[in-house]
């Protein structure tokens, strides 16, 4: 299939060359006296309690002056463990410890778990499950970027867009809670369904969120795509080619600001997204600022797939979950006045459903790129090995090569560009 993409050059002029540098004359030289004695090469530790590491990240860095000679990430501050606790909790069990990897977008890593599970089980979803699921990933998909825009343009001195990310962020932790009950720690999925269904007017109020936001993007943009200090501060800072951010393994805006328009919704479609009409935002100079430009043209692009899931929505009246008393739980109606329907109550709630031998890998895409879950069973109501692909942890893997040579203050840019929260780093 063909694939949609939008070109990205917003803020590019015809006199910038490769990565989006001004193309300059030679500068006059300057008289710099010969120094006495050489100098040595400094070690400086950015982290792991700095705000601009985006978590515990250390990162130890060889300077010769101001300029980043070599750099060298240190995780494991965390020792969250979440996957070989995983290996001790039944299948659904392991939901609340998925959207503590990446908090900024837990409802995605509560889907893509439990899709996995489902895959390995062979369990095919209803209608509504299935809608109900994209419209979380997608608003869940904007909720992470709007966090990383603000967050981003902070880290480079300004203020006010965070301010107006973060109040649209407030709108989205309201929906949060009116369907989960919680903002941050949502646990929503269960293997066959999902914890609920819809509150009534949820839907209403995600319609409302996306007729809202355009306008906060918008203004947004009028803020940035024009500010000389925002576009000296990316341009041509922190630039991968697509080949070497193939080889790094990068996904998700940060290889797609390298130029190369890979995305999992479209090249290994789950969920009906080839029937969705949305288009994949591509860079070309692989910079900081492409990757801006991919985030922001992502976020409208999840909305077109939003109105579209919203439309669908309205017609699937089917229920939520998979009526299989042996994977979800019956209502208390029944479980109160059915012997039968008790029974499976009681067995789901005290051993947890089993899964047949098997395993399965099921990729998504997350906010951060690829995100993969990787359960095998053994036929019990545990998992024997549960393992992620983080995409923070893979792209994290390319900071390194990227900062080489930039100045020590291009570092708090590049690192905020590519977007990683060490939850599902240190795991």
């Amino acid at each position: 299939m063909a694939q949609k993409t939008v070109e990205l050059t917003l803020g590019r002029t015809p006199e910038m060359g490769v990565g989006g540098k001004p193309v300059m004359g030679p500068l006059a030289p300057i008289d710099m006296p010969e120094p006495d004695m050489e100098s040595e090469n400094m070690l400086v530790n950015i982290g792991p309690q700095h705000p601009a590491t985006h978590g515990v990240l250390r990162l130890v860095c060889e300077l010769d002056g101001e300029t980043v000679v070599k750099c060298t990430p240190h995780i494991g501050y965390l020792h969250s463990s979440f996957e070989k606790l995983g290996e001790y909790r039944t299948w659904n069990q392991i939901v609340p410890l998925t959207d503590r990897m990446d908090y900024l977008a837990p409802l995605i890593y509560n889907c893509a778990y439990i899709m996995s599970v489902e895959a390995m089980m062979g369990i095919e979803v209803t209608e509504r499950c299935k809608l109900t699921r994209v419209i979380m990933m997608e608003l869940d998909r904007i909720f992470g970027h709007l966090l990383w825009l603000g967050t981003f343009v902070m880290d480079l001195g300004a203020f006010t867009p965070f301010l107006y990310t973060f109040t649209e962020r407030e709108r989205i932790y309201r929906l949060h809670e009116a369907y989960t009950g919680a903002r941050i720690t949502t646990s929503a999925t269960r293997v066959g369904g999902m914890m609920s269904d819809m509150p009534e007017g949820w839907a209403q109020g995600v319609r409302d969120f996306c007729h809202g936001l355009p306008r906060t993007l918008e203004e947004c943009e009028t803020l940035l795509d024009n500010h000389g200090i925002f576009l000296s501060r990316c341009q041509g800072i922190g630039v991968i080619s697509g080949e070497d951010a193939l080889n790094y393994g990068l996904t998700g805006a940060n290889l797609r600001g390298s130029g190369v328009p890979y995305d999992v919704r479209k090249d290994q479609p789950y969920y009906d997204y080839e029937t969705y009409d949305f288009e994949i935002p591509v860079g070309e100079y692989g910079d900081s600022y492409d990757r801006y430009l991919c985030r922001m043209e992502e976020m409208k692009q999840s909305l077109r797939i939003l109105h579209q899931a919203l439309d669908r929505l309205e017609k699937a009246k089917g229920p939520m979950d998979v009526e299989d008393p042996r994977i979800t739980l019956p209502s208390k109606t029944d479980a109160m006045s059915d012997m039968e329907s008790m029974i499976h109550h009681f067995k789901l709630v005290t051993e947890g459903l089993h899964a047949p031998v098997g395993e399965s890998y099921f990729p998504v895409e997350a906010s951060k790129g690829e995100l993969g879950m990787y359960v095998v069973s053994d036929g019990g109501t545990k998992p024997v090995r549960w393992r992620v692909r983080p995409p923070s942890f893979v792209n994290l893997a390319a900071l390194p090569s990227m900062l080489e040579g930039h100045l020590l203050s291009d570092l708090i840019t590049i690192n905020a560009s590519i977007d990683i929260v060490l939850g599902e780093i240190d795991r």
